[in-house]
C-alpha cells in the first residue's frame, strides 16, 4: 500500500523496492532542471513563478521547506502540503490539519502533477516537487538541488540575508552532504526496509558507525563544517529529528537513541531552536506517515503515543564558541 509508481503514464499502487539480497533500493530522482538568478538556464528565479509541493513527514521534502523558511522565501515561492498518510493512490491532497491544498493545479493526488509535466512519465512519485507555473512543468524533484537553488539562486529575492553555502566552505559542505547521505539519511531506510537479515545488519552497522563518527566531530566543533550552520546541517537535521520518534522503533535502528549521544542530542536541539525551524517540524504528520503508511513494516498501523522528547530543552552548544 502506498509505495506506488507510474509506468508509461499509468498509476500502479505497488512496486518492488528491494533487490535479491533484501537491500532497499532507492531509485534516482528524474527532474533536474536548474533555476538560476539570471535565467540563463531557461528558468529564472522570480517571485510568484514557482510552487513547492512537500510533505511535513518526509525528511527530504522538509530540507527544502526549512531552506524556504530560513531564507525568507515564503512570499516568493508558494507551497502545498500533502496528507501524511500514503494509501493506494500515493501522496494525496487533503483538507486536514497541517495540509495545504494544491491551489495551482487543483490535483487530488501528487501523481497527477507528474503526469501534467509528462503524460507518459515512468518512475517514482516523490516529494519535494518544484513546479514552474509559467511553463507548467516540474523543474526539479531532487531535494538537495532545490535546497541549493533556494539558498543561492533565490538569494537576491530572499527576505533574510543568510547564506548556508559560503564560498570558503563549499567543498567541505558538498563532501559532508555526500558522506552522510548513504549511511545516515538513506541508512535509516536501508535498515527499515531491508527484507533479509544480512542487509539489515550491514545497514544498521554503517548507520551507527557514522553516528559515532559525527558524535566525535561535534565534540570539537559546533556544526558539521565548523563554526557556522550550513546546508549540510539541515541535511543531517531532518534525519536526526525523526530518529527517536520513528526510526529507532519503526525501522529497528535501536542500538542507541539520539538522546543517548550527548553531542548529537545537543546539536539537534540547537538546530531545532534556530528561529523558524520548528514551524517546519510536525511530529503528528511524521508519526502518522511512518506508522500508518508502511503495513509491511507495521501491519497493525498503530501509531505509538511516545516518546516524549523536549526539543526546546536547553542545549550546551554555546560552549563551542560558534559565530
Amino acid at each position: 500500500m502506498g509505495l506506488g509508481i507510474l509506468k508509461d503514464g499509468k498509476w500502479l499502487s505497488e512496486r518492488e523496492q528491494e533487490d535479491a539480497e533484501g537491500k532497499f533500493i532507492r531509485p534516482s530522482t528524474t527532474f533536474h532542471n536548474q533555476i538560476t538568478a539570471d535565467g540563463a538556464s531557461g528558468f529564472k528565479a522570480e517571485a510568484g513563478r514557482y510552487y513547492l509541493y512537500i510533505s511535513w513527514a518526509c525528511p527530504w521534502a522538509c530540507r527544502t521547506a526549512i531552506m524556504r523558511q530560513l531564507k525568507g522565501l515564503q512570499d516568493i515561492v508558494g507551497i502545498s502540503v500533502v496528507s501524511p498518510e500514503i494509501h493506494d493512490n500515493g501522496w494525496e491532497f487533503a483538507d486536514e490539519p497541517g495540509c495545504i491544498p494544491d491551489t495551482v493545479n487543483g490535483a487530488d493526488y501528487l501523481w497527477q502533477i507528474y503526469l501534467k509535466a509528462d503524460p507518459n512519465y515512468s518512475g517514482r512519485v516523490t516529494v519535494p516537487v518544484l513546479w514552474d507555473t509559467q511553463t507548467n512543468t516540474i523543474v526539479n524533484n531532487e531535494s538537495r538541488e532545490i535546497m541549493r537553488m533556494f539558498d543561492t539562486e533565490f538569494h537576491h529575492l530572499a527576505q533574510n540575508n543568510v547564506n548556508f553555502y559560503p564560498e570558503n566552505l563549499q567543498k567541505m559542505i558538498d563532501e559532508t552532504i555526500d558522506s552522510i547521505y548513504q549511511p545516515i539519511n538513506n541508512g535509516v531506510y536501508r535498515a527499515g526496509f531491508a527484507t533479509k537479515q544480512a542487509a539489515y545488519n550491514q545497514a544498521v552497522t554503517e548507520l551507527f558507525d557514522a553516528l559515532e563518527h559525527w558524535e566525535k566531530v561535534l565534540g570539537e566543533q559546533r556544526y558539521l563544517c565548523g563554526e557556522q550552520i550550513t546546508e549540510a546541517d539541515w541535511c543531517m537535521f531532518t534525519t536526526l529529528y525523526r530518529f527517536d520518534p520513528v526510526y529507532y522503533v519503526h525501522f529497528k535502528c535501536n542500538l542507541r537513541r539520539i538522546v543517548d549521544y550527548p553531542n548529537l542530542w545537543n546539536y539537534l536541539k540547537d538546530l531545532y531552536q534556530q528561529p523558524g525551524v520548528k514551524q517546519t517540524c510536525n511530529l503528528d504528520h511524521i508519526k502518522r506517515h511512518y506508522y500508518r503508511s508502511h503495513p509491511k513494516v507495521n501491519p497493525t498501523r498503530i501509531v505509538p503515543k511516545g516518546p516524549m522528547i523536549d526539543y526546546d530543552a536547553p542545549h550546551d552548544r554555546d560552549r563551542l564558541f560558534a559565530k
